[in-house]
């Protein structure tokens, strides 16, 4: 793996090459391991969520709950070639579930990051995020675009990852604090309704690698979830068992901010 051939590539075009050319490897976890939770807290959402599988006949007042049927049935209905409303799902349900709770807190989608990487400014672009106004990008939401291309999102996930770290970093020295040694980044992909959940962490030590185009001496371990359902590589409606237990791991995931 050290002999790989390493270049300036964008986040966009990350695949499975540069993880392994920064020896970097996603390790499975289980929902206790990856939560370190005996079982998952109840999702914060309107109990009309958790009882429809489709819009209410009846109608729904709360904004936010309209949304997440108009946003679902949109998202699962994408025709190919065309941009889906995943990120516009991912967005209202990150809001929903109070993932911006604190006032300086915020949802950015296609938000573009500077990622300097074998001596060249590149960019990564991650299709939601949270951002917290100093501390920089919080969280990553990459979509799989299956529908449009072959593109695996887990690498360019962890490319967001690797330059959200670097500028939240630069965010802090431009404060006068003290930039970190690593962080552990939380990170989702998103095929249509459905997530995978991911850990990166990020150390001073994968940067430095990564900016000169070296192999990293230590490896870096990215942990990942995938929910408990039926079939998550479907892209369909969920069953709501499924859908209470995906918006439990939402539930539980909000530690890691």
């Amino acid at each position: 793996m050290a002999n790989i051939v390493r270049s300036a590539k964008s986040g966009s075009e990350w695949t499975i090459n540069e993880i392994n050319a920064y020896n970097i490897v996603v390790t499975l976890q289980d929902v206790t391991t990856f939560f370190g939770l005996p079982i998952l807290p109840q999702p914060s959402v309107h109990q009309v969520i958790l009882d429809n599988e489709r819009y209410p006949v009846r109608g729904i007042e709360d904004a936010h709950d309209r949304m997440f049927f108009y946003c679902l049935d949109e998202a699962m209905a994408t025709p190919p070639g065309e941009e889906s409303a995943v990120d516009d799902f991912s967005a209202n349900l990150l809001t929903m579930l109070q993932y911006i709770a604190p006032n300086n807190r915020y949802i950015r989608q296609q938000k573009g990051i500077p990622f300097f990487i074998c001596g060249t400014d590149s960019h990564a672009k991650t299709s939601v995020c949270v951002v917290d106004r100093s501390l920089g990008n919080l969280l990553l939401v990459q979509e799989n675009k299956r529908h449009m291309e072959s593109k695996n999102p887990e690498p360019q996930l962890i490319a967001s990852a690797i330059a959200a770290f670097q500028s939240n970093n630069l965010r802090l020295q431009s404060f006068g604090r003290q930039p970190l040694a690593q962080k552990t980044i939380p990170g989702i992909t998103m095929v249509g309704s459905t997530p995978t959940f991911y850990k990166i962490t990020v150390t001073q030590d994968l940067i430095d690698a990564i900016q000169v185009g070296e192999y990293p001496g230590t490896t870096t371990t990215v942990h990942k979830l995938l929910p408990p359902v039926a079939d998550i590589t479907e892209l369909t409606q969920l069953g709501l068992d499924d859908r209470a237990v995906i918006l439990s791991c939402f539930e539980a995931f909000k530690q890691f901010l």
